[in-house]
């Protein structure tokens, strides 16, 4: 799915959201540097693999946390972790370096990929999250758990972890 196409099913499905469209950033000092309405409400997004290239993650936290992936692989019992290659991306979130987001997950057609989402997004007084609509010239602002019922809907695993 590319950007209008997520769009397209958020209308569809009658989802609260906004949209804020912007140049193109490739990490979060760039996102900063915006003029974002909830920019308490970014996400940060991290694809890692294990070493045997079994299992995908999709980390997503708040903007201002750090993710200890070896914490996280102690936590949840995986394999060592290591960042997926842009190959990786490409084949399994039709995703380029600086566009990945969860709404990724939609083009991970085998649904290898588990999606693991930090529960500060929704334990806040709005439960917004910002995410890519697959590109990085844009922010999608919409309920967490609206964004975890299109994940599960599509049939990949969701986590809400505490990080």
């Amino acid at each position: 799915m590319n950007k209008n196409d997520i769009y397209n099913l958020l209308e569809e499905k009658n989802i609260f959201h906004e949209i804020t469209e912007h140049e193109a950033v490739y990490n979060m000092e760039d996102l900063a540097n915006l003029n974002l309405p909830y920019p308490e409400y970014d996400a940060k997004n991290i694809f890692v693999r294990d070493d045997k290239k079994q299992n995908y993650y999709l980390i997503t936290v708040k903007d201002d946390k750090r993710v200890d992936l070896k914490q996280f692989r102690e936590d949840y019992n995986t394999r060592k972790l290591s960042f997926v290659s842009e190959n990786d991306l490409l084949n399994i979130l039709n995703l380029i370096p600086g566009s990945v987001s969860p709404f990724g997950l939609l083009n991970d057609k085998d649904c290898i990929v588990k999606f693991y989402l930090d529960e500060d997004f929704i334990n806040t007084e709005k439960g917004l999250i910002g995410v890519h609509p697959n590109e990085n010239t844009a922010t999608v602002w919409l309920k967490a758990n609206d964004l975890i019922e299109i994940i599960k809907e599509h049939g990949n695993e969701v986590n809400i972890i505490k990080l």
